[in-house]
C-alpha cells in the first residue's frame, strides 16, 4: 500500500517536471526569442516590424517644411549568418572591410539569435542591387523605414534632428522603442514626438531556404498595419522664414517674429543656421562634426538660449511701469544735460536733450528720462524702504515674461536672468539703493533676456496689455487640435490706457524726424518701435530692433538682434522693416529690392579669438597678423546708442564685466 502512496508521488512529480519543461520552452519561444518564432520553422518565419511614416510638419499655409522618403537598413541575424563573399557584401553597400568586422561584432554582442541593424539608411538605389543579389548574403535581410526630407532646407533649429535611441530613451518608453529606433531629440520633433512617430506594425514574413521573402504568413491574418504619425500644422511663415535666414546669412544673431492676437510665431530665425538635410542620411555623423567646429556655435538655439541685455527695448517698459504707479504722466518733463548721476555712478546719454517728455524721451531713447522715472519708482513712500520697492518694481516686470521661461513648444528654453532684492542684499548687505542698480533703468546691468522674452514685450504693447503664450505648432492632426493654453490671455496688470502715450513715442522712434529708427518706415504702414545699439564687451556693439505693426490693430511683433554690427539703425532696423513689410503687404516693393539684396550679402561676423602665442627667443619675429572685421556699418545721424553693455552673446555664458556706461 505504501509503494502504491510512493508512486503516485512519483508520477505527479514527473507530470510536474514535464510541464515545467513546456513552460520554459514556451517561454523561451514567446519572449526569449522575440521576433523569431523557435521553432522547426525558425529558418521560414520572422516577425518583421514595420515603421511608419512620421507625420508630415507644414507651415502656416500648409506648405511642407518635413517630409519623409523610403530608405533601408540592412539587418543580420548573427546566428544564421554562414561562409559568403563579404567582399562582395562591402562593394554593394559601399563600406570597407573594417566597417563589416566592426558592425557584425556590435550586432553580435547584442544578440546572436534576434535582429540587430548591420548598416542603416541604404539609398533606395542600393537597396535596389542588393535586393537581387539578398540570397547570396545567409542571416542578412532588408527592413525599409523612412528619414525626413526637408524641401526648402531652412528652419533646422525650429524642425530639430532625429537620431537614434539611446538605452535612457528605451527604458523610459515603457517598452515602445527597441535598438535602432529613431526618435525626436531637438526642436519639435522632440517636443511633439508622441504625436508625430505613428504606431509600429508587425508582418509575418515567411522566407524560403535561400533566404528569399515569400510572402505574409497566413495571408497576413496575424499581421498589423503600420500607423502613421500625425500631422503639425506650424505656425511659422515660410516666405519669411525664407526672407530672414537670408538677410541673416553671414551674420551672427536672431529674429523672432510674432503675431499679436494669437502668440503664433511667424520667423523663428537663428543664425548662423544649417541646411537640415545635413543631419539626415549615412553621412551625418560627419556632417555634425563639421558643423560643430564652427566658432560661431551653430547648434545654440539663439532666439530661445541667447542672452542678451534688452537695452532700448526696456525703456516702453520702464514707462509703462511709471505710468502705472502714477510716478510720471505723459507730460511729466525731465533735464537731459546728456546724463543722468547718481552718487558716483553716471550713465551717458548719447544726446544733450534738454527738457522733454516722455513722448519724445521714448523716441531718441534718452537715458536720462528713463533713470528719472526708475528713480522715482524706487523712491515711493508707499513701500516703506527702496528694498521693498524693488521687489515690487521685479514683480511688475516679470509679468512681463522677463527672467522666466515663456514654455515656448520647444525643448531647452532659458529663463533669461533678473534678480530680486534678496540677491543685491546678499551681495551688497543692507546698503544699496537704486543708484546701485540705475544701469536696470536703461536695460543693462544684472539684467538678461532671450530674443523671444524681447520680441514678447512688443506683443504684450502691441495687445495693449497681454500676451498670448508663443508658439510654434498652431494645430495637430487631421482633426487641427489646438492646445488650451494657446488661446489663454495673459494680462500684465497694466490699464489699457497706459500704452498709448507709450506708442505714441515708439511711433515717433521711427517715423518723426528725429526718431531714432527712421531706417525701418515702411510706406503707407505705421510701424511702432525702437532702436537699441548693445554694447558687447568682446568687440563690435550689437544692433537692435524691437517692434510691432500696424499701430492700430497690430499684425506682426518683431524683434531683431544682429552681433557685432554696431548701431540700431544701421541693420536691425531695416531688417525688420523688411519681414514686417513682406507679411503685411505679401510682397516687398520693387524700389526695396536693391537694398535687400545688399543686406543679404553683407558679412559681419565676430573676429576669432586670438590664439595665444608663446614668446619666442630674442631676435626672431613675432609680429602676429590682425584679423580684421568683416562689414564695417556706417554711422547713421540720429541713431541710437544706448550704451548697453551685453551680457551674453552666442555662447550663452554671462559675462561678470561691468557695464561701460557706468562710472
Amino acid at each position: 500500500m505504501d509503494n502504491l502512496f510512493n508512486r503516485k508521488y512519483i508520477v505527479q512529480g514527473l507530470f510536474i517536471i514535464a510541464a515545467l519543461i513546456l513552460l520554459g520552452t514556451l517561454f523561451y519561444i514567446q519572449v526569449a526569442s522575440d521576433k523569431y518564432f523557435i521553432s522547426a520553422e525558425s529558418n521560414v518565419l520572422r516577425k518583421i516590424y514595420t515603421y511608419p511614416a512620421r507625420g508630415v510638419i507644414f507651415d502656416r499655409n500648409e506648405k511642407p517644411l518635413a517630409q519623409n522618403e523610403a530608405v533601408y537598413d540592412l539587418m543580420v541575424i548573427p546566428n544564421q549568418v554562414k561562409s559568403f563573399d563579404t567582399a562582395s557584401l562591402c562593394r554593394i553597400i559601399d563600406i570597407d572591410m573594417k566597417r563589416f568586422k566592426r558592425n557584425f561584432n556590435k550586432a553580435a554582442s547584442q544578440s546572436r539569435y534576434q535582429p540587430s541593424i548591420f548598416e542603416r539608411q541604404l539609398s533606395v538605389q542600393i537597396y535596389a542591387t542588393l535586393s537581387e543579389q539578398l540570397s547570396r548574403f545567409p542571416g542578412f535581410f532588408v527592413q525599409s523605414r523612412t528619414i525626413r526630407h526637408y524641401p526648402d532646407s531652412v528652419a533646422a533649429h525650429f524642425l530639430g534632428n532625429i537620431k537614434e535611441v539611446s538605452p535612457t530613451d528605451i527604458k523610459k518608453s515603457e517598452g515602445y522603442y527597441r535598438p535602432g529606433d529613431y526618435i525626436g531629440k531637438s526642436g519639435v520633433e522632440r517636443s511633439y514626438e508622441v504625436s508625430l512617430r505613428g504606431e509600429r506594425g508587425i508582418v509575418n514574413m515567411m522566407y524560403d531556404a535561400l533566404n528569399v521573402p515569400k510572402g505574409s504568413y497566413a495571408e497576413g491574418r496575424f499581421d498589423t498595419a503600420a500607423v502613421a504619425g500625425d500631422q503639425l500644422i506650424s505656425s511659422l511663415d515660410l516666405n519669411l522664414q525664407k526672407l530672414g535666414e537670408e538677410l541673416m546669412r553671414n551674420k551672427v544673431g536672431s529674429i523672432v517674429a510674432i503675431e499679436p492676437a494669437t502668440g503664433e510665431i511667424l520667423s523663428f530665425v537663428s543664425s548662423p543656421g544649417y541646411d537640415p538635410n545635413l543631419m539626415v542620411g549615412r553621412n551625418q555623423g560627419n556632417n555634425y562634426m563639421d558643423l560643430l567646429k564652427n566658432p560661431n556655435r551653430v547648434f545654440n538655439i539663439r532666439p530661445i538660449q541667447g542672452y542678451y541685455s534688452p537695452g532700448s527695448a526696456f525703456k516702453p517698459l520702464d514707462a509703462l511701469l511709471g505710468l502705472q504707479e502714477g510716478v510720471i504722466d505723459p507730460n511729466t518733463t525731465f533735464n537731459c544735460p546728456g546724463y543722468f548721476r547718481v552718487g558716483n555712478h553716471t550713465v551717458k546719454c548719447e544726446h544733450v536733450d534738454g527738457v522733454i517728455a516722455l513722448r519724445k524721451g521714448l523716441a531718441r531713447s534718452c537715458n536720462t528720462y528713463a533713470c528719472y522715472v526708475f528713480q522715482k519708482l524706487l523712491t515711493q513712500r508707499k513701500y516703506g524702504n527702496q528694498h521693498k520697492a524693488f521687489d515690487a518694481w521685479h514683480k511688475m516686470v516679470s509679468k512681463f515674461g522677463l527672467g522666466q521661461k515663456l514654455d515656448i513648444d520647444l525643448p531647452f528654453e532659458r529663463s533669461g536672468r533678473l534678480y530680486d532684492a534678496a540677491y543685491y542684499s546678499g551681495k551688497y548687505s543692507k546698503y544699496w539703493n537704486y543708484g546701485t542698480v540705475i544701469s536696470l533703468a536703461i536695460g543693462q546691468g544684472e539684467m538678461d533676456a532671450t530674443p523671444l522674452q524681447i520680441a514678447n514685450i512688443m506683443a504684450i504693447i502691441a495687445n495693449r496689455g497681454y500676451y498670448i503664450k508663443p508658439h510654434l505648432v498652431k494645430a495637430i492632426g487631421k482633426n487641427k487640435v489646438i492646445k488650451k493654453e494657446y488661446v489663454k490671455k495673459n494680462y500684465v496688470d497694466i490699464d489699457a490706457r497706459h500704452f498709448e502715450p507709450v506708442i505714441d513715442g515708439m511711433q515717433d522712434a521711427v517715423n518723426a524726424p528725429w526718431g531714432t529708427a527712421i531706417l525701418s518706415r515702411i510706406d503707407g504702414i505705421i510701424m511702432c518701435g525702437k532702436t537699441g545699439t548693445v554694447q558687447n564687451p568682446r568687440g563690435k556693439d550689437h544692433s537692435v530692433f524691437i517692434g510691432f505693426a500696424p499701430r492700430d490693430n497690430p499684425k506682426i511683433a518683431i524683434a531683431v538682434i544682429v552681433e557685432n554690427a554696431g548701431y540700431g539703425s544701421t541693420y536691425a532696423a531695416p531688417i525688420a522693416s523688411y519681414i514686417a513689410e513682406r507679411y503685411l503687404k505679401g510682397a516687398l516693393p520693387k524700389n526695396k529690392l536693391a537694398q535687400i539684396e545688399w543686406m543679404k550679402k553683407q558679412v559681419i561676423l565676430p573676429a576669432p579669438p586670438k590664439p595665444k602665442v608663446k614668446p619666442k627667443p630674442a631676435g626672431k619675429d613675432s609680429a602676429a597678423t590682425a584679423v580684421p572685421l568683416a562689414g564695417t556699418a556706417a554711422k547713421i545721424n540720429g541713431a541710437d546708442k544706448s550704451n548697453v553693455t551685453n551680457k551674453l552673446t552666442s555662447n550663452g555664458n554671462p559675462s561678470t564685466s561691468k557695464p561701460t556706461s557706468t562710472k
